[in-house]
């Protein structure tokens, strides 16, 4: 009895799955103590599973976001990795993504285990997972692909005003980190309708498995898509089937049939079927075995030696070596307030460099924006009126590495006389300044190249005013 007790309390397969998934999908550890997000290589790279990419300790980019993305830029260009990522991910993997390899579908279950009544299936939550379809077709395919070919932007719809994950793993960690207390100014009102999305979905999933998964989740209604022609999930031997429905009552799922679009290939209905005529599947050949607690698998001593070795990498990877903006810290100078910021020059779209070099004894303002950032591209007609009203001072405009546009062409349209770069692939510029995915952000100097100001979040054309006084009398901005 003892052996029996310890043996059901050890994780079982799947859910080891979704917890190295967890890790290995936010290996960045190092984000979460620094408030950063990363910029590094890995991040060109989508995960298959729902994971924010703008939390502190993703390494990838999540495949919703890169979609949306690519149907924004594609009157100026092609999606194929992403489209191609997204297939290869579907055919392969189909749902077995959902129950294996998607972080916050580990949240949800584990929200469920809360004690409470839990809400019965029926034809009501049936329906309801068509939801998901209409979010899919709505807000990750129609909204973006409109607003990138009529409105030349980039419009993520369902990750600006729907995705709690987003919510939970991007904004939470970043806001509640006191190095980023200037964005908390910068919060309105959809933020407050996403955090209010995300406190109803999670006590939903108190009462109802999964509901985000079940109902919303647009990635889910996407793999769904390659049900039966998956390569690896759950299958069912037609000749032993006798449709007793064993397996649609034991699913958490609202399936109709074991392996179906609905199925997230959990394995529950294994145990449940007393014919036996489901099993997983790789191919057209059928594997024995059902889900349970984890143990030893045969022939599986390479996976044991794989998988954490693959993870253990990452983690070196990633957080083993200094960021740009630690490296710039070691050097005597620096972008924190009270530093003087390194020399550099950079290529100018257009034409021509900047060179700060050549700035120094005028005030410098230095913003980090993209164009794929509302707050940034409103706030972009101010830094004009001040250059217009001192022609004196420098301005230099430094977009994302990260583009979903012809920068220079969503710039030809603008009456917008700044001076504007491009950062490197590597994040060069915003390594020496401190900058990270966080947008907008605007840097000061004073005529010697003292950082008097440098900080994350909206400003108006008054306070631009207050930070260029407080450049020219060297005084750093103390105002809040």
């Amino acid at each position: 009895m003892a052996e029996r007790k310890l043996r059901d309390l050890l994780p079982t397969r799947r859910r080891l799955a979704q917890l190295y998934c967890a890790l290995l999908y936010n290996a960045n550890l190092r984000g979460f103590g620094e408030g950063k997000i990363y910029t590094g290589p890995l991040k060109n790279l989508c995960v298959p599973g729902l994971n924010c990419y703008s939390c502190p300790g993703a390494v990838g980019a999540c495949p919703l976001g890169a979609l949306q993305n690519a149907l924004a830029a594609s009157g100026t260009r092609t999606g194929t990795y992403v489209l191609g990522i997204l297939m290869l991910f579907g055919l392969l993997l189909g749902r077995t993504i959902c129950g294996y390899l998607c972080p916050f579908g580990l949240v949800q279950e584990l929200v469920y285990k809360i004690p409470s009544p839990k809400l019965p299936k029926s034809r009501i939550t049936r329906g309801l997972s068509y939801v998901k379809y209409g979010i899919l077709a709505l807000f990750v395919l129609a909204i973006p692909l409109y607003a990138g070919l009529a409105q030349g932007k980039a419009l993520p719809a369902f990750c600006k005003y729907i995705c709690p994950a987003g919510t939970l793993e991007g904004a939470g960690p970043l806001l509640v980190h006191p190095g980023n207390r200037d964005l908390l100014g910068a919060l309105g009102a959809l933020f407050t309708n996403k955090l209010v999305i995300l406190i109803l979905v999670l006590a939903l999933c108190i009462f109802c498995c999964r509901a985000f998964c079940r109902f919303l989740c647009p990635l889910g209604a996407l793999y769904g898509l390659f049900a039966g022609i998956a390569l690896t999930g759950i299958g069912v031997d037609e000749t032993r089937c006798d449709q007793c429905g064993a397996c649609r009552r034991v699913c958490p799922m609202d399936i109709r049939k074991a392996g179906d679009r609905e199925c997230i290939q959990c394995g529950a209905c294994q145990g449940a079927c007393h014919a036996c005529a489901i099993s997983r599947k790789v191919g057209n050949h059928r594997l024995q075995g059902s889900e349970g607690p984890l143990k030893p698998a045969k022939g599986g001593l390479a996976l044991w030696i794989l998988l954490p070795a693959l993870l253990l990498g990452v983690l070196v990877f990633v957080n083993g070596k200094p960021s740009a903006q630690s490296e710039a810290q070691t050097l005597d100078a620096g972008y924190e307030e009270g530093q003087v910021l390194s020399d550099f020059e950079t290529d100018l779209i257009g034409g021509g460099t900047f060179s700060l070099d050549r700035a120094r004894g005028h005030v410098t303002f230095i913003n980090l924006w993209a164009t794929y950032c509302d707050p940034c591209v409103r706030e972009l007609p101010y830094f004009c009126a001040l250059k217009k009203a001192h022609p004196d001072i420098c301005v230099l405009a430094v977009h994302a590495s990260l583009t979903t546009e012809d920068v220079a062409a969503y710039l030809a349209g603008k009456d917008w006389d700044l001076d504007f770069a491009l950062d490197t692939e590597d994040d060069r510029l915003f390594g020496l300044v401190g900058g990270s995915a966080l947008l907008p952000q605007t840097l000061v100097l004073d005529p010697e190249g003292r950082v008097v100001y440098n900080r994350t979040g909206s400003v108006t054309y008054e306070q631009l005013e207050d930070l260029l006084e407080a450049a020219q009398r060297g005084e750093l901005y103390e105002n809040e």
